[in-house]
């Protein structure tokens, strides 16, 4: 599954990506729009007319019925077109949450979706299985989105070093969608099926991330929490740092400035967690 993941401040853009990634034939259902905003609801909604939406209570919205979401500590109500939303913001069934929560497994990215409508921004996410609509995605994303607009033309590299019992993954070049975010998604799995659940995410060579890459890093983090293990992202360029704040994200990654830093706080977690 591909994910691409678009971050709006104007409801006139997200409109604008909503109908571009139609035209571009992305199915209604690999569509997922939340806002805080009725108003931004209604405008994009609007695109999604013909779309089906989930939620817990329905309400008109313009042409479409979005989901009124009630979402624990955002303080507020999120409206959530398309298959899925509550889900993605894991408000999912109670027999569900009980089956997680007896796993220890929380919602896969909730908490970052969370955190981005709780500073006031709206999300667009597509996932889908198709390589050719996740391509499609990524290029309307990043273009109407906050993404990084100068590209890299490093390709692509990862190598692992082992500190103790903390994997750092040293990151070059470009975390794109068929490259760098397979590389990310490959490496990540391949230590945790060898019992690494420590992991640092090293970005100091990585100078280029679109929608499909911060897709792949939500991801990620994801993962590692649900196995019970920790991500942190460190020595970050200016660019990458730059996408994080117009994207929120930086208040939902786990950052530090250099690596020295990260592991410390790595060992510090990990302390704590085995003396509670």
């Amino acid at each position: 599954m591909e994910t691409a993941i678009g971050v709006f401040d104007s409801p006139e853009r997200a409109k604008e990506a909503v109908r571009e990634l139609l035209v571009s034939k992305v199915p209604q259902d690999s569509i997922i729009f939340l806002t805080r905003s009725g108003t931004d609801a209604e405008v994009v909604g609007k695109e999604l007319s013909a779309g089906t939406v989930t939620g817990v209570t329905g309400v008109s919205v313009g042409a479409i019925a979005a989901s009124m979401l009630l979402v624990p500590g955002i303080g507020g109500i999120v409206f959530g077109l398309g298959l899925g939303a509550a889900t993605l913001l894991g408000l999912i069934g109670a027999e569900s949450r009980k089956a997680e929560q007896a796993q220890g497994k929380a919602a896969e990215d909730a908490e970052f979706f969370r955190g981005v409508l709780k500073e006031g921004h709206s999300l667009i996410v597509v996932r889908t299985e198709s390589t050719d609509t996740a391509r499609a995605a990524c290029g309307i994303l990043d273009r109407l989105g906050f993404s990084i607009q100068e590209r890299s033309t490093t390709k692509a590299q990862t190598t692992v070093r082992q500190i103790g019992d903390i994997a750092v993954v040293d990151m070059v070049g470009r975390i794109t969608f068929g490259e760098g975010n397979v590389m990310l998604r490959d490496t990540i799995r391949d230590l945790l099926a060898k019992g690494n659940k420590q992991i640092l995410l090293n970005l100091q060579g990585v100078n280029y991330v679109d929608s499909a890459g911060i897709g792949e890093m939500v991801r990620s983090h994801a993962t590692v929490r649900n196995q019970g293990g920790q991500l942190k992202l460190c020595n970050l360029t200016n660019l990458i740092s730059d996408l994080l704040q117009k994207t929120k994200l930086h208040s939902v990654f786990d950052i530090h400035a250099d690596e020295a830093t990260a592991i410390q706080s790595v060992r510090s977690a990990s302390s704590a967690s085995a003396g509670s």
